[in-house]
């Protein structure tokens, strides 16, 4: 087992709020007197099937704990994931049915062994004990908590105060993690800034069932590609760890919006999604006032090294590659139609003497929505067949080989096969 000062070290990078420290250290010293690990623990409603790069900065340090061999208890709220955390939320939760949500878990299982060792993570579901438990159990459950703790909350005073519908479902929701902690006799347990009464009340209740209390780890939230607001699927700022037809495309689809980040966020998503130093972020940010150093290459590194995270360097290579080929000052349309264009394929029984309107081949391509739209296209400049610029509308196009590329605008690369 690691010594104290390399455990802290690792623990502490990229936290927001300890409660707290000394506990923590006391836990650490212990576990290693002991050769013990520590049981720490991180909940996750499955509310919505797909993960984003928000979500891993816990998962993140969930691994940093792994590393250090401690070990993880990845809870998947199936039971509370049926009511819905609550936390920030201004109105009533709708409440998920249990084919929802065992459908929602799975899609989790699946992408959190992206980071987490699958072989050392201990997955638990809290339906496992919430389910065999009596309304007598409940209720008993209940006498842990009041109505004037539960409404100091912020969230729920507002809505109180603002008379806005709280479910005394709702209610149970912070209740019901506290109790997760007791029944994993958790020593740590994880969580978002946004989460602090939860898990604050965690502690709580397990000081009531005579247990030592668990250290509360809080991580910042991330910001979105916007730079303000949370990472958040809702407000589409977020970057997507598995979204799209294939690895490659997957892999792209979080190169470019890294990509896309402003040079200030670009540090705190080293800071919370990669493991390079503190002291080497530092470097970077000196070295670029300085002028030694181009933000451009920090970024490059950046997004390579979060893309790699998921699907290996080589995959990263070709996103890069890809990237520059598009948006760089030399553009090469040959590297983008070899990597991301779509086809689409023509049949020559289509064609008229093997000549096809320019318009009506740009919309079965795809690439238009109509051939009004196509004749649009090409009059603003932005249509290009095997790299030579559309100039007529009225052209007609005679298709003798059995590949061609059309580019329209600067996003769009179709791969048009005609077929006998």
């Amino acid at each position: 087992m690691h010594d104290l000062q390399t455990q802290l070290k690792t623990i502490k990078k990229g936290v927001a709020e300890i409660i707290s420290e000394p506990e923590l250290v006391k836990k650490l010293e212990l576990s290693i007197r002991e050769k013990r690990p520590l049981r720490i623990k991180a909940g996750f409603d499955p509310s919505a099937p797909d993960l984003h790069l928000g979500h891993t900065v816990l998962l993140r340090k969930l691994k940093h704990f792994q590393d250090l061999g401690h070990e993880i208890y990845f809870l998947i709220g199936d039971f509370t994931g049926r009511i819905g955390d609550p936390t920030g939320k201004n109105e009533l939760r709708k409440q998920l049915t249990k084919e929802e949500v065992e459908e929602n878990a799975k899609s989790y299982k699946k992408q959190v062994f992206k980071i987490l060792d699958k072989e050392k993570t201990k997955i638990v579901f809290n339906s496992h004990w919430f389910e065999p438990m009596t309304s007598a159990d409940i209720l008993r459950l209940t006498a842990h908590s009041t109505v004037a703790q539960l409404l100091a909350r912020a969230d729920f005073k507002d809505r109180f105060e603002n008379k806005k519908d709280i479910s005394l479902l709702e209610f149970m929701y912070p209740l019901l993690q506290g109790y997760d902690s007791v029944y994993l006799k958790a020593d740590i347990e994880l969580g978002g800034t946004d989460q602090k009464f939860n898990l604050l009340f965690g502690r709580e209740i397990q000081r009531d069932f005579g247990q030592p209390l668990q250290v509360v780890m809080m991580m910042p939230i991330l910001e979105g590609t916007d730079g303000v607001q949370k990472m958040s699927k809702s407000l589409g700022n977020y970057i997507p760890i598995e979204s799209g037809k294939d690895d490659h495309e997957r892999a792209y689809n979080i190169y470019a919006p890294v990509m896309s980040i402003s040079d200030d966020l670009m540090f705190r998503y080293y800071e919370l999604l990669t493991d390079v130093s503190l002291e080497e972020i530092a470097r970077m940010k000196e070295a670029i006032k300085s002028g030694k150093l181009h933000p451009k290459k920090c970024k490059q590194d950046l997004a390579r090294t979060i893309t790699a995270g998921y699907y290996g360097e080589q995959a990263a290579l070709e996103c890069e590659r890809l990237f520059e080929a598009k948006h760089g000052k030399s553009a090469d349309s040959a590297v983008v139609f070899e990597q991301s264009a779509e086809e689409k394929i023509i049949e020559r029984s289509s064609l008229e003497n093997g000549t096809i309107w320019i318009c009506k081949l740009i919309t079965l391509a795809g690439a238009a929505t109509s051939t009004s739209n196509a004749r649009r296209l090409i009059e603003q400049g932005g249509v290009r067949l095997d790299s030579e610029k559309i100039e007529k509308s009225d052209l007609s196009v005679e298709l003798k080989n059995a590949q061609y590329n059309l580019q329209v605008g600067k996003k769009k690369y179709v791969k048009i096969v005609v077929k006998d």
